[in-house]
C-alpha cells in the first residue's frame, strides 16, 4: 500500500507559482504571440497574423542594430567600471577604521535609490544652463562655456554610462565585500610569513577565493544592466539622435509608440541574447550545488 502523499507543500508553493504564471509566464506567452502579428494599436484594423515578418523587418532595421551596438558598449563599459571602482571599494570598507558602518551605510545609497530618482537627480546635475557639473568644472577652468552634456551626441552617451557606473558601484561592493569577510585570515598570515607583499596576496589569495563571486555578480549585473530603462529613459529618452538609445529603451520606445508587435519582436530577440548570459550563470550556479554536496 503507497504512503499517502501529503499535499500540504503543493498549497504552500501554490500562491508563489500562481504569482510566476500571472506575472512572468502568460505576459511571455503574449509577447510571443504578439510578434508574430502586425500589432499596431494606430491601425487596428491591421492587427493580423504575418508570420515571421516583424522579425524580417527588424533584422533589417539599422536602428536596432545600432541600439545592439550602444547595448553592448553600454553593458561593457558600465559593467566592467562598476566592478573595478566597486573592488576597490570593498577592499577599503574590508579595513578597520573608525566610523566603518556609517561609511559602509552611505556607499549603499546610489544603489538603494530608484533609478527613476537616478534619472531626475542627474539629469539636474548635467543641466546645460544651471547644472552642478558644469558650475564645478568652469570653477576648475576645464570648460570656458556651460556644455548640454545630455543635448549633444559626443557627451550624452558618456553621461549616461556615468551614470549607471555610480549607480552599481555599491552592488558589486557589498557582494565582494561579503565575500572578503569569507576569506580565511590564516590564508594572508601564512603569506606575511613567506615575505609576500600585498600586491602578490591580492593576485594570489584574494582574486582566487572571489572567483566565484565575481563571476556570478557580474553575470547579474549583465542581465540587469542590459534591461534597464529608467536611468536611460529619465535622461535623455534615448536621444539625441538616438545616441543613448539601447535596445531596451528601443523596445520601450516602440511600446509607446503603440507598436506593441515590433516591440515585442525586439524583446523577444533582447530576452534570447540574454538566455546565454542566464545559461552560463546556471550551470555555474548548478556546479557550485554539485560540489558542495
Amino acid at each position: 500500500m503507497g504512503r499517502k502523499r501529503n499535499p500540504w507543500p503543493y498549497l504552500l508553493v501554490a500562491p508563489a507559482l500562481l504569482t510566476v504564471l500571472t506575472v512572468v509566464f502568460i505576459p511571455v506567452v503574449n509577447a510571443v504571440s504578439m510578434s508574430f502579428q502586425s500589432y499596431d494599436l494606430r491601425r487596428p484594423s491591421r492587427i493580423g497574423f504575418i508570420g515571421l515578418g516583424n522579425y524580417a523587418e527588424v533584422l533589417s532595421d539599422p536602428l536596432f542594430w545600432q541600439s545592439v551596438w550602444k547595448t553592448v558598449v553600454w553593458v561593457g563599459v558600465g559593467v566592467g567600471f562598476q566592478f573595478l571602482f566597486g573592488f576597490i571599494l570593498a577592499l577599503l570598507l574590508n579595513r578597520r577604521f573608525f566610523g566603518r558602518g556609517i561609511v559602509r551605510s552611505i556607499s549603499l545609497i546610489p544603489w538603494v535609490t530608484p533609478g527613476v530618482l537616478i534619472g531626475l537627480m542627474w539629469r539636474w546635475i548635467y543641466d546645460g544652463s544651471y547644472g552642478v557639473l558644469n558650475d564645478i568644472l568652469l570653477r576648475l577652468g576645464i570648460i570656458r562655456d556651460y556644455v548640454p552634456f545630455l543635448a549633444r551626441g559626443d557627451t550624452a552617451f558618456p553621461a549616461v554610462i556615468l551614470t549607471i557606473i555610480w549607480q552599481g558601484i555599491p552592488f558589486f561592493a557589498l557582494m565582494i565585500l561579503a565575500g572578503l569577510q569569507g576569506i580565511p585570515e590564516e590564508l594572508y598570515d601564512a603569506a606575511d610569513v613567506d615575505g609576500a607583499n600585498g600586491v602578490q596576496k591580492l593576485f594570489r589569495i584574494t582574486i582566487p577565493s572571489l572567483r566565484n563571486v565575481i563571476f556570478v555578480t557580474t553575470l547579474l549585473r549583465i542581465i540587469w544592466v542590459s534591461n534597464s530603462v529608467d536611468v536611460i529613459f529619465n535622461l535623455t529618452e534615448g536621444g539625441p539622435a538616438y545616441a543613448t538609445q539601447t535596445l531596451s529603451v528601443y523596445v520601450f520606445n516602440k511600446g509607446n509608440s503603440l507598436n506593441l508587435g515590433y516591440a515585442a519582436t525586439m524583446s523577444i530577440l533582447l530576452a534570447l541574447m540574454l538566455s546565454s548570459v542566464a545559461v552560463v550563470y546556471l550551470r555555474r550556479i548548478f556546479r557550485n550545488q554539485e560540489a558542495a554536496r
